[in-house]
């Protein structure tokens, strides 16, 4: 799939099939997240991909604690992709902001729907997210960003809303 196809063809969806994304697709996904631009090249973030569904539902959990409610914030997806950054970076925020928007169109360029998820630093801020840190290995030092769902959409792609007028301001 072309850059462009892929960029303008992806979306947020937030139904997914039962089926499986293998772990080849989602190394292939995390390693084009690792390409994502950085401040001052410092590769600040870290991608923690989970496709084990026990952990999986421990995140689930946190993630709707945090707001409140017992359902599923990460819509039924079989993969959760937590990207954290090195809180010391100054950039931080930006760069894991960058490798969650190249998670994202890495996925739709391997066939896959993805969602940005928040509340990824409220998550793991907690006793029970820090308890989860220390289980999956999570160096000190990093916060969360946003976790980057993914998995084959169940109702397929959908077609994008019409962009708004006046969005780019040209000065030739």
């Amino acid at each position: 799939m072309e850059a462009f196809e892929a960029i303008l063809g992806r979306r947020s969806i937030r139904s997914y099939s039962d089926k499986q994304v293998s772990a080849d697709a989602v190394r292939k996904v995390c390693n084009a997240g690792l390409y994502a631009a950085s401040g001052n090249g410092m590769q600040s973030t870290i991608v923690v991909a989970v496709s084990d569904k026990e952990v999986r539902d421990r995140m689930s959990a946190l993630n709707a604690a945090v707001r409140g409610q017992e359902d599923d914030p990460f819509y039924g997806a079989p993969v959760v992709l937590a990207v954290l950054a090195k809180a010391e970076a100054g950039t931080c925020v930006q760069d894991g902001s960058l490798t969650m928007a190249t998670l994202m169109l890495a996925a739709r360029a391997e066939g896959l729907g993805s969602c940005w998820v928040h509340r990824a630093k409220e998550q793991f801020e907690g006793e029970e997210g820090r308890a989860l840190y220390d289980e999956l290995g999570i160096p000190e030092g990093y916060v969360g960003i946003g976790n980057c769902i993914l998995g084959y959409p169940a109702e397929g792609f959908p077609e994008a809303d019409a962009r708004h007028e006046g969005r780019v301001i040209e000065i030739a």
